[in-house]
């Protein structure tokens, strides 16, 4: 597991979020995810929307079903497959200024509510399927976070999993100039292996049904935010004017290093999807 020198909070999390707010929809728009390219023809909003396709399809999503999302960010997902698939999501976030913004979209079966995942308040198997999309990595205690999914889930019910992993013995060097700092910059309190992620969800009473690694297939991701992150600079005062004020505006130094970081391997992109077995 790779760890920050510098602890990570959930407040530390909450706040990078509320802070750059503005400036994560003027360059992400309301996905803040990676994009999932198959053609590479697609544009950015279509690759955004294929991850999120990808998630339900896994998740085995079928109309009136009960589902969770963790860490859902501006509620984007969790409207996209309500509308998609007829999904009831309740979705949580930690951000005040990502569920204020969910909250002027309000959609028919969509609940967004502001609060951690580990201390949820869902009752015991009240879950037909739930999905985290690169919101594991900013929980500190990563056990919890299956373990709580385990408990909201139904028997027989998914959790379908993206997220940021670490190389497995990632060397001295790209730990201490890709993964440590990206950790660090990025308010992630640990970032896991494919190993690591598997255990503790086997740990928590999972089965493990897939694993997909699709690294190539996101990383033009932060190619496409680092060209609209430096053409905001230059021709948009309040992204510079904020931008430039923000505490956590050392997250901008993680770009390059982000593509470096899929570019050498240290880092992957994973879909894991699990299951909680049918009672015995």
């Amino acid at each position: 597991m790779i760890v920050p020198r510098d602890a990570q909070s959930a407040a530390a999390v909450a706040d990078h979020y509320d802070e750059l707010d503005p400036i994560y929809r003027r360059l992400w728009g309301e996905h803040v995810h990676h994009g999932l390219w198959t053609t590479g023809r697609e544009d950015p909003v279509a690759a955004v929307e294929a991850l999120v396709d990808a998630v339900g399809d896994r998740a085995r999503l079928v109309p009136g079903q009960a589902c969770v999302d963790i860490g859902c960010g501006y509620g984007a997902t969790a409207r996209r497959l309500a509308a998609t698939r007829g999904a009831r999501v309740i979705g949580f976030t930690l951000s005040a200024e990502q569920a204020r913004h969910a909250a002027s979209r309000p959609v028919e079966g969509v609940d967004i509510r502001l609060g951690d995942w580990l201390a949820n308040g869902l009752p015991d198997a009240s879950a037909d399927a739930a999905w985290a999309i690169e919101s594991s990595e900013h929980m500190a205690d990563k056990p919890g976070f299956f373990a709580e999914a385990h408990r909201v889930l139904a028997p027989g019910g998914r959790l379908v999993v993206c997220a940021w992993l670490a190389e497995a013995g990632a060397g001295r060097w790209k730990v201490r100039h890709l993964l440590e700092p990206i950790c660090r910059e990025g308010r992630l309190p640990s970032m896991g292996t494919r190993e690591e992620y598997e255990g503790m969800a086997r740990a928590a009473g999972f089965d493990v049904v897939a694993f997909e690694d699709v690294s190539r297939r996101v990383a033009r991701t932060w190619t496409i935010c680092t060209g609209r992150l430096l053409r905001a600079i230059l021709v948009d005062p309040e992204v510079r004017r904020r931008g430039l004020a923000a505490r956590n505006r050392v997250f901008a130094l993680s770009l390059p290093r982000l593509m470096l970081a899929y570019r050498t391997g240290a880092m992957r992109y994973g879909i894991l999807t699990l299951e909680r077995p049918a009672d015995r």
